[in-house]
């Protein structure tokens, strides 16, 4: 169980780092006006806040590869990380776009529980 918790979390950071990448560096360009339904002027306008959200993505990426790196102590870590995750997307599904509950909330509910119960 431990085994399958531990691939969770890494695809869960995996998909924190691409959000980073498509927030930081994508966010403007058509892959990510593609990606967040943007139109560019709206992403030129908003690029800077963009790249906030992505560097937030990144520290939760971070969190999440440091708890792995810990092996079985890093458990708290990762317990820690995904619940950020998972309230970071439920509250960006509640008040961005109901998507977010599904690519971020679920993910990090499941790794979440994964972790706890492995």
């Amino acid at each position: 169980m431990q085994t399958t918790a531990n691939v969770l979390t890494a695809l869960i950071a995996a998909l924190h780092i691409y959000i980073l990448v498509l927030e930081m560096f994508m966010w403007d360009k058509p892959k990510g006006l593609r990606a967040f339904g943007m139109t560019p002027e709206f992403a030129a306008s908003t690029k800077v806040l963009a790249a906030n959200q992505g560097l937030y993505n990144g520290f939760l990426a971070a969190g999440l590869i440091w708890g792995l790196a810990l092996g079985p102590a890093g458990n708290a870590v990762k317990v820690f990380f995904l619940a950020c995750v998972a309230v970071a997307g439920l509250y960006g599904g509640l008040t961005a776009s109901r998507k977010i509950l599904f690519i971020q909330a679920l993910p990090g509910a499941i790794g979440l529980a994964a972790v706890r119960w492995a």
